[in-house]
């Protein structure tokens, strides 16, 4: 039986008088890999932006409804401490313009750590943990803008471990990547669900396949408010959902 990590009950959320997400109810296990799928604007990167509150920071949005980490209501948690137990990999890579190594210290000095020893040691367990280490341990004080789109994308992940999250949310990280640095994500994203509750969204329907362990589909109606149509495991899901709609999308019809 999963541990349940995330969970929305009857989650609502309005852009003004838009509302965007309609009573959405799921349970993200812990240590898996969730997948969010749909056609563009459903209403996936605000749902998954909702579990670091970074909807938080856009005026006039307001929610209704229940969201949890570990059994704990979210909007209770100090909204610093829950994005450090929450990560966040954009879909473009946003390294800072500073040298590799003070990309990933920064989190931990802005919560206080002084010891370069510790500083190293996180350094080097984010960037191994990133994949990214045997390729940029020699030369740390590079910008991390000069980097490769790839690694980029890389070090921006090993910046979201450096503050030891237990969760990482994944907006389409690999889609502005060739296809070789996708494959090295893709590979990255299996090998941290071994330690950490990952949630994805992502447009590629064989990505969601390969990487993910639970997917959820999201639909928009004919008022375009985003609704979650239905979440099981990625096999189930791609070979026998329960829903008409969910079928016809991952077989391409729409979308």
């Amino acid at each position: 039986m999963n541990t349940t990590k995330l969970e929305t009950k009857n989650y609502n959320l309005f852009y003004g008088n838009f509302h965007a997400l309609r009573d959405i109810s799921m349970q993200i296990p812990e240590k898996k890999v969730t997948a969010l799928i749909g056609p563009s604007g459903c209403g996936k990167s605000t749902f998954l932006r909702t579990f670091n509150r970074m909807n938080d920071l856009i005026a006039g949005v307001r929610t209704t409804g229940e969201v949890y980490i570990d059994n704990k209501d979210i909007f209770s948690i100090d909204p610093v401490a829950l994005r450090q137990n929450v990560g966040m990999v954009f879909q473009k890579p946003n390294p800072f313009p500073k040298s590799i190594f003070d990309n990933v210290a920064y989190g931990p000095r802005v919560t206080g750590m002084r010891d370069h020893k510790k500083l190293e040691e996180i350094v080097e367990s984010s960037l191994r943990s990133a994949a990214l280490w045997n390729e940029v341990k020699d030369d740390l004080a590079k910008s991390g803008l000069a980097l490769s789109g790839g690694q980029q994308q890389r070090l921006c992940i090993a910046r979201a471990l450096a503050v030891q999250p237990s969760v990482i949310l994944m907006d389409e990280p690999a889609a502005s990547l060739d296809p070789i640095a996708t494959l090295k994500i893709e590979d990255l994203i299996h090998d941290l669900s071994q330690n950490y509750t990952i949630v994805i969204v992502t447009h590629n329907m064989q990505q969601a396949g390969r990487v993910s362990d639970y997917t959820a589909f999201f639909y928009t109606d004919d008022t375009r408010t985003g609704r979650l149509v239905e979440f099981d495991e990625t096999n189930t899901i791609f070979t026998n959902p329960k829903d008409q709609r969910t079928e016809d999308y991952i077989t391409g019809r729409f979308g």
